[in-house]
């Protein structure tokens, strides 16, 4: 091979670079003599290194990518004399096209946090004591290194959504120790809806074209707030809005989300029914006319929930259930969602099936639903996180199958459901390191703590969790030097672990800057053998902030079989269920040191630095609750006391708290605000796909007797019959307005 004078063959070489799934899309490439494992020996200076164009008071942009969340949007970030004032949407990613969400935006609070941690630090006794990076090692070597007689299976990550480089490093860190254990957990995700999209499209994360839809209906899919990728699906959500026939949305849902708030139909459904809705709206869609070439085994299951019975059952009337229909059938092409509310059933992924039925029903697959060939570098793809990891690795633990446990962008003793018992379940593994930035409740129960660059000073390479239409892998550069000289990149540290193990293919790099550097370069569209033609790509590379990739569709083929429709049966009973809610802001309680995002109120409520229960009017008067009293919530779990809020954007059987306050060990600005509705969650799961039911705890309410004082933007819910807001019919609108 030119230019490699390891001894490596191509196709390992492609690997370790993180490109060994490109296949024909590096066939016959001839590698560049400047790639090549002895490019890690070379002194490296740093790209931020005051150069002759920054002159003082004057900002420089750089490029790079958000890690606020999943997402993956691109980022440019405003520097001055070495310092990160602000970040703001790259309009050159797809994701999100320019824009960025309050999350995105908090980004240099996080980074300048008082409470970063910036020392390894070790437990000794009862108590951690702060190390050197060498003996830090040192201890890890002695668990991991080759004379350890670590046992194959032995070792396990626990890791939030990874992708890019970091992905690849990671996996080679299990290779190396023989095992194949990772868990990738979010406690916000979609596991359910990619599995029903895998089964039924082959495609686990599709791509929805919502601004050529002229219908949207959506079970429960907060896609402007915390669903997938909310800020590229706010971009498509407006387009969606602003086409010539001007896009109908209807939120279906037991608790209103920021979309169902934007919605031009909500409608409140009594949890644990959507899938029954579903089958119903597809009945109705039946009869009309519209015909999938189903089965008679699933029309028999779609006819035994007419709209009148569905109606019983559902609280939604019979009128409403058509209105929904007709407007899917009237308003195509259409798409229809399935979200968190719809999975946190024991069969939700049945009832998601049943959504994704509707879509099969009105044709909308290869229209606004399109499935696309393979990403060509399979070894970059986002790992997504789900919550059937998280379950899998306390099994694990609690049978005492793991030795040692690598824990990274995950706070799992905080997010797991109460009902898991999880910290008891991380008791039994011997040896725990967590790679964070922040102390957390998970820190506190591992033994080695490794502080980590923030993500404004680090390097990376990452492809986004769902995937636009242009797909691209996205760079991560520093925006400043590192604030602590102890900290490290999580890649610098990665390549510490292989060298532990003595992994040949990765000891010339000394470090991630020069192995991220290397596999850019293979990249390069010329593959020129001169030095400076690499030189012009990698630089180019850093000023657009991602590389594009071109991927096609494919002609798709929808799979109805093996789905047991029967299986979604009405909730017994008329207990109270509780829906913990994510939001986006807090998410799923990492963003709760950031006073910036304690003091955004809640896009529904308006509250800040707080926790509160939803209920509904009716619900509140019968157990004679006011707005701001005290309410004990009691699960076999256990009990919160918090206040109560009394709305009408939830259904009159549920009640709805939002996740992420409650922290025990988070920072000064998180530490004891609010309660964490998942300590009183049960273990709940769907019984196909594992996933935790997170809709199917039930609970009972005590007024306590006593009052608190709510702080919130915006003292009052109306207008008073002041007129501030004049509201007209569209009918109304369209006859005056020439709509």
């Amino acid at each position: 091979m030119s230019g490699n004078n390891s001894g490596f063959s191509r196709r390992d070489f492609l690997r370790i670079m993180g490109w060994g799934s490109a296949g024909g899309a590096l066939a016959g490439c001839d590698l560049p003599t400047t790639v090549t494992l002895e490019e890690g020996k070379e002194e490296v200076v740093s790209y931020l290194s005051p150069e002759e164009y920054v002159i003082p008071g004057i900002g420089v942009w750089y490029a790079s990518t958000c890690l606020q969340c999943d997402a993956g949007c691109g980022i440019h970030g405003r520097v001055r004399e070495g310092r990160a004032l602000k970040l703001e949407g790259n309009p050159e990613v797809s994701v999100n096209l320019g824009k960025i969400c309050m999350m995105g935006q908090s980004g240099v609070q996080h980074h300048y946090h008082p409470d970063r941690i910036t020392e390894p630090e070790m437990r000794k006794g009862g108590s951690f004591v702060k190390v050197s990076w060498d003996d830090a090692l040192k201890v890890i070597a002695e668990k991991i290194g080759p004379g350890a007689n670590l046992g194959a299976e032995r070792f396990a990550w626990l890791s939030g959504t990874v992708s890019g480089h970091q992905s690849v490093l990671m996996g080679a860190v299990n290779q190396a120790l023989n095992s194949k254990r990772h868990y990738h957990y979010e406690a916000v995700g979609q596991g359910v809806w990619r599995e029903v999209c895998k089964k039924m499209l082959g495609d686990a994360s599709p791509l929805y074209k919502m601004s050529e839809a002229k219908s949207i209906v959506s079970f429960g899919a907060d896609f402007l707030g915390t669903w997938q990728s909310p800020v590229h699906f706010s971009t498509q959500y407006g387009e969606f809005r602003r086409s010539k026939t001007r896009g109908v949305l209807i939120q279906i849902e037991p608790k209103m989300s920021i979309t169902g708030a934007n919605a031009d139909l909500w409608v409140a459904v009594k949890p644990g029914t959507e899938g029954i809705l579903a089958l119903a709206i597809a009945n109705k869609l039946l009869a009309s006319g519209l015909s999938a070439n189903l089965s008679d085994a699933v029309k028999t299951q779609i006819n035994k929930y007419s709209p009148d019975e569905a109606s019983k059952i559902t609280g939604i009337s019979k009128d409403r259930i058509h209105q929904i229909a007709n407007t899917l059938k009237e308003r195509s092409p259409s798409l229809v969602l399935a979200g968190a509310t719809v999975e946190g059933q024991s069969y939700g992924y049945e009832a998601s099936a049943a959504v994704m039925l509707l879509n099969i029903i009105l044709g909308n697959v290869g229209k606004t639903l399109v499935t696309r060939d393979a990403f060509p570098y399979a070894q970059m793809l986002a790992k997504t996180g789900t919550t059937k990891a998280l379950f899998d690795f306390a099994t694990a633990a609690t049978n005492k199958e793991l030795d040692v446990v690598f824990i990274h962008n995950t706070n799992p003793v905080f997010t797991a459901p109460g009902g898991l018992k999880f910290s008891d379940a991380l008791k039994n593994v011997p040896f725990k390191v967590v790679f964070t930035q922040f102390k957390n409740e998970t820190t506190e129960q591992v033994d080695l703590i490794l502080p980590l660059h923030s993500a404004l000073e680090d390097w990376g390479s990452h492809v986004a969790a769902y995937i636009p239409a242009q797909a691209s892998i996205n760079i991560q550069q520093p925006l400043v030097e590192p604030q602590y000289p102890q900290t490290r990149g999580f890649g610098d540290v990665l390549l510490s672990l292989l060298k532990i193990r003595n992994v040949a293919e990765y000891a010339s790099f000394s470090e991630y800057y020069a192995y991220l550097r290397n596999a850019i370069a293979v990249l390069s569209a010329s593959y020129k053998k001169d030095a400076p033609g690499n030189e012009k790509y990698w630089v180019q590379v850093l000023q657009h902030g991602m590389i594009k990739v071109n991927t096609s569709t494919k002609s798709y083929a929808t799979n109805i079989e093996g789905i047991d429709f029967s299986k979604i049966q009405p909730k017994s009973g008329n207990a109270l269920t509780l829906i913990v809610t994510p939001r986006l802001g807090l998410w799923d309680g990492r963003h709760a040191h950031i006073p910036w995002l304690q003091e955004a109120p809640d896009q529904i409520s308006k509250l800040v630095w707080d926790s509160w229960m939803e209920i509904h009017p009716k619900t509140a008067a019968s157990l004679q609750i006011k707005q701001g009293d005290v309410v004990s919530v009691s699960t076999p779990m256990g009990t919160l006391e918090l206040k109560a809020i009394v709305f009408n954007g939830i259904h009159p059987d549920a009640v709805a708290i939002p996740m992420g306050q409650g922290h025990t060990h988070y920072g000064r600005y998180a530490t004891g605000v609010g309660v964490n509705p998942m300590a009183i969650l049960a273990a709940s799961r769907d019984q196909q796909t594992g996933e935790l039911a997170d809709a199917s705890t039930e609970v009972q309410l005590k007024n306590t007797g006593k009052q608190d004082k709510i702080v919130r933007s915006g003292a009052v819910d109306t207008q008073r019959g002041r007129k501030f807001v004049p509201v007209i019919s569209a009918s109304q609108y369209r006859r005056t307005e020439g709509g």
